[in-house]
C-alpha cells in the first residue's frame, strides 16, 4: 500500500495532480461566477422559515410519566447517552438540533482545500457512511475503531448513528481491504443490523474464537449488551447477546489479545451505572465473551468512566477515570483530576493507583452540567476527557485542559507512567501551536505492538477560531492534528496534520437530540502494521447543512522517521528533592513520618500535606524547617506495606526556587520486626552460640517540631511545560 507523503517543502506547480487540478478548480470558478445569480436566485428560493423544535411527550425514549424534578437526583444531567437527552428535551432543559445556511459553492471551496492540503501523518481520508441517507436523521459520530490482528485488512468501526432514530442509533462500518474503503452495515431493509441498540459505541475483537462483539445500551437487555458475529462484513450475521441489566452510561471496552498473556481472550467492558449511584463497575468474560457473571465495583462516588485499556504485554488492565468536581454547572474554568485504576489479576481486583492534580478543563462555554468547546450558542460538549494506553508496564494517558491565564480554551497534554500506574510524569504538551484562540481537544491514543505511539486531536489552528466555527455552514473550523512516538513515549516527533481538509464545525439538526451534542470520544486502536483513527467530520453537506459524517484514516507503524529532531519530555525547571529514605531498609515499626530536603527554598504557602504520597497515599500534614529547605510530612496512619514502598511528590506539586518542584519518585523497603531466635542446646550439651540481632539503625534524637496546621487546598492550574 503506498501513501503520499510529505514532509519538505515543494512547490506544488510542478506537481502534475496539482497542475491538473488547478485546470479543473479554475474552470470550475469561472462557471460559479456565470451562474452566481441563477444561485443565488435557487438558494434564496430554499430557505425555509427559522424553526423552533420543542419536547415531544411522545418521543419513546422518554418514560410516560416522568418526574422532571428528578433528573439532578436521577443523574439524568450527567450522561451522555440519547435517552438523557430526550429526557432533558422533554422537560424544557434543553431544546432539540436545528441547522444553519451554507454556501453554494462549499463543495468546490472543499474541493480546493483537499487539493492543496498536505497529507503529512496518515494516508488518505475515508469517509464511513456509504448508502443513503434522509435529512435530519444524518448524524453519525463518536467512534470506536478496531483490527483483526490475524487480518490486518479488517477493521471495523463502530459509531452512534441516527438515520434510524429513535428505534436505534447504532452503526458501523466494515473494510475487508486494510482501511482503504469502508461500507455501512446495512440491511436489506435499509436499517441497520444493529436493533434497539445505541449510546456509546465499542466494537472488539475476541482473538481465540475469531468473533466480533459490538457492545450498546441494549433494549433487549435492558442494559448492557450488543452484537456479535463471525463474518461482520454480512449485516445478517449479527447476532444479539446480552451482558448485565442497569442504567449504565459512557461504557468502554477491551480485550486481551495477546496469546502469552496469562488472560489472553479475557473481555472487559466499564461503565458508570446510573442505576448504582452513577459508580463505575467492571464486568468481564473469562470465556471469550459467551458469559458476563463476573463484576466488580471501582467507585463508591461518581467518577466519570472515560476509557479502559490494558497492556499489550502483561496483561494488567487500566481504566482512566475523572473526578469532575461538580462539572460545568457553576460556568466554566472548574477544575478536573485525572485518575488510573489498575487491576493486575485479569479483572478480579481493582486498585485506584494513581490520582493526578487539578487542572481545568477544556471549555469555552456551558451546557447545564457540561462544559462545551463552543458558546454563543453552546456546542460540542466535552469535559477534557482522552484515552488511555499500555505497553511493557509503560502507562500513557492524553487529556485536554483549559490555560486559565490566557484564556486558550483547549491544550492537548501527555502524562507518562513508568511504574505501571504509580505515578506519571509532567504533562507534556502535544500540540505546537500555542495560539490562545485555537483550541485543541478530544484526543485519543494507540499503542502499537512493538511501542510506537499515535495520538491524535481536533486542532483549529488551520481554521479561524471561534469565530468561523458556525455549526453547518460552510466555513473553516478544525483539522486533525497527530503526534507520534517511535520509542514508547521516550520521545515524540512533531505534530502535524492528519486529516485531509480543514473541515466546517458539522451540525446537529436532528430535533430529538439535544442540540450541543457532536462527539464524546474517538477511541483509537493499533495493530502491528498499523495505527487506526476515527473522527467526527463536517465535510459532506446535506439538503444544504454541513452534518457529521464519521471518517477515518490509518497511521502505518514503520513510516520512516523524519529529519526532525524528536521532542523530548520537558523536565520541569526549579528544585529538586532528596530523601535519605531512598533504597533504605526499615525494620521495625511502620513509620509515619517522612523528611525530604529540596535544592532550593519551597513557598511555604504553596505546600501541603498531601504533595507527598506512599505508595498513592497522601500525608496528612507538613512543616517546613531549615529555611524552607527541608520538608517533614506525617501520616496519621502510617501507609507503608511489607515490602517494596513508593515515595512520590508529583511534578509542579508545589512552588520552590525559581519554578516548581520537580517530579521526585524513590523506594524503600519496609521488614517488621523479627524476635531473636531461642538458644538450643546440642546432642553434646554443648551449648550453641546466641545469634545476634541485627540491629536497627536508629536516627539522631531530634526535637520534634509542633505540627501547624496544613494549608487549605487551593486549586493551581496544570503549568506548561518549560522547555
Amino acid at each position: 500500500m503506498s501513501m503520499n507523503r510529505k514532509r519538505t517543502a515543494q512547490s506544488a506547480f510542478l506537481n502534475p495532480r496539482v497542475l491538473m487540478g488547478l485546470l479543473i478548480a479554475l474552470t470550475g470558478v469561472v462557471l460559479a461566477l456565470l451562474g452566481f445569480g441563477t444561485f443565488a436566485v435557487r438558494a434564496a428560493s430554499m430557505k425555509q422559515p427559522a424553526q423552533s423544535y420543542t419536547a415531544n411527550s411522545i418521543d419513546p425514549l422518554v418514560p410516560p410519566g416522568f418526574d422532571c424534578s428528578k433528573i439532578h437526583e436521577l443523574g439524568i444531567d450527567k450522561q451522555i447517552n440519547f435517552r438523557a437527552g430526550a429526557i432533558m428535551i422533554a422537560c424544557g432543559q434543553a431544546q432539540g438540533g436545528g441547522t444553519r445556511p451554507s454556501s453554494p459553492l462549499g463543495a468546490l471551496t472543499q474541493f480546493i482545500r483537499k487539493l492543496f492540503s498536505p497529507l503529512a501523518y496518515g494516508g488518505t481520508d475515508v469517509d464511513l457512511i456509504t448508502g443513503t441517507e434522509t435529512f435530519p436523521a444524518v448524524n453519525q459520530s463518536t467512534t470506536f475503531s478496531w483490527g483483526n490482528p490475524d487480518n490486518a485488512d479488517q477493521i471495523v468501526v463502530a459509531y452512534i448513528d441516527l438515520r434510524d432514530f429513535p428505534s436505534d442509533a447504532a452503526g458501523a462500518s466494515v473494510s475487508t481491504d486494510g482501511g482503504l474503503t469502508f461500507t455501512r452495515l446495512t440491511k436489506a431493509n435499509g436499517q441497520s443490523p444493529f436493533e434497539n441498540a445505541g449510546g456509546s459505541p465499542i466494537v472488539l475483537y475476541n482473538r481465540p474464537t475469531a468473533t466480533w462483539y459490538t457492545v450498546w445500551g441494549l433494549g433487549a437487555c435492558g442494559g448492557l449488551g450488543g452484537y456479535k458475529s463471525t463474518t461482520p462484513w454480512d449485516p445478517k450475521s449479527w447476532v444479539p447477546y446480552c451482558i448485565q441489566s442497569g442504567s449504565y452510561d459512557k461504557p468502554s471496552g477491551w480485550t486481551d489479545m495477546n496469546p502469552s498473556s496469562p488472560f489472553y481472550g479475557r473481555m472487559y467492558v466499564s461503565g458508570n451505572d446510573f442505576a448504582r449511584g452513577g459508580n463505575i463497575f467492571v464486568r468481564y468474560s473469562t470465556d471469550n465473551g459467551n458469559t458476563w457473571t463476573n463484576e466488580r465495583q471501582i467507585t463508591t462516588t461518581f467518577i466519570r468512566n472515560v476509557q479502559i485499556t490494558g497492556d499489550l504485554v502483561t496483561g494488567d488492565v487500566y481504566l482512566a477515570g475523572m473526578d469532575e468536581d461538580g462539572g460545568c454547572s457553576s460556568g466554566c474554568g472548574t477544575n478536573r483530576n485525572n485518575k488510573i485504576y489498575r487491576s493486575t489479576d485479569g479483572g478480579n481486583t481493582w486498585t485506584n493507583t494513581y490520582t493526578g492534580p487539578s487542572f481545568v478543563g477544556a471549555c469555552r462555554g456551558t451546557a447545564g452540567y457540561f462544559c462545551t468547546m463552543y458558546s454563543n450558542p453552546a456546542y460540542w460538549r466535552h469535559m477534557g476527557w482522552g484515552e488511555p494506553a499500555a505497553f511493557k508496564g509503560v502507562v500513557h494517558y492524553v487529556y485536554a485542559a483549559r490555560n486559565p491565564s490566557n484564556g486558550d480554551p483547549g491544550n492537548v497534554f501527555y502524562i507518562r507512567s513508568t511504574d505501571s500506574g504509580m505515578t506519571f510524569s509532567a504533562p507534556f504538551l502535544l500540540n505546537s501551536d500555542t495560539d490562545p484562540t485555537k483550541a485543541q481537544w478530544e484526543p485519543s491514543l494507540s499503542v502499537s505492538p512493538s511501542g510506537t505511539l499515535f495520538a491524535v486531536w481536533y486542532d483549529e489552528r488551520d481554521g479561524g477560531g471561534a469565530s468561523t466555527c458556525i455549526a453547518g455552514s460552510n466555513s473553516p473550523c478544525y483539522r486533525m492534528y497527530a503526534r507520534r512516538s517511535n520509542d514508547n513515549g521516550l520521545t515524540w516527533l512533531p505534530d502535524d496534520a492528519f486529516s485531509d481538509v480543514v473541515s466546517p464545525l458539522p451540525a446537529q439538526p436532528h430535533p430529538s437530540v439535544v442540540p450541543y451534542y457532536v462527539s464524546d470520544y474517538d477511541y483509537a486502536s493499533a495493530l502491528a502494521t498499523k495505527h487506526l483513527a476515527s473522527w467526527v467530520d463536517g465535510r459532506v453537506p446535506i439538503n444544504g447543512t454541513y452534518q457529521q459524517d464519521a471518517f477515518t484514516d490509518r497511521e502505518p507503524v514503520n513510516t520512516p522517521t523524519p529529519t526532525a529532531t524528536p521532542t523530548p519530555t520537558p523536565t520541569p525547571t526549579g528544585c529538586s528533592v532528596t530523601s535519605s529514605g531512598c533504597g533504605a531498609i526499615v525494620v521495625g515499626t511502620p513509620p509515619m513520618e517522612f523528611t525530604v530536603n529540596l535544592s532550593g527554598p519551597a513557598d511555604p504557602a504553596s505546600v501541603q500535606g498531601s504533595d507527598f504520597m506512599v505508595n498513592g497515599t497522601p500525608a496528612n500534614t507538613a512543616i517546613l524547617l531549615n529555611g524552607n529547605l527541608t520538608i517533614h510530612f506525617f501520616f496519621n496512619t502510617s501507609p507503608v506495606v511489607q515490602g517494596l514502598n513508593t515515595m512520590h511528590i508529583p511534578a509542579c506539586a508545589f512552588d520552590c526556587g525559581n519554578g516548581c518542584v520537580q517530579e521526585f519518585t524513590c523506594t524503600f523497603t519496609y521488614k517488621p520486626s523479627t524476635p531473636t531466635p531461642t538458644p538450643t542446646a546440642t546432642a553434646t550439651h554443648t551449648p550453641s552460640p546466641t545469634p545476634t540481632a541485627t540491629p536497627t539503625s536508629t536516627s539522631t534524637p531530634r526535637p520534634t517540631p509542633t505540627p501547624r496546621p496544613a494549608p487549605s487546598a487551593r486549586s493551581r492550574p496544570t503549568p506548561p511545560p518549560r522547555p
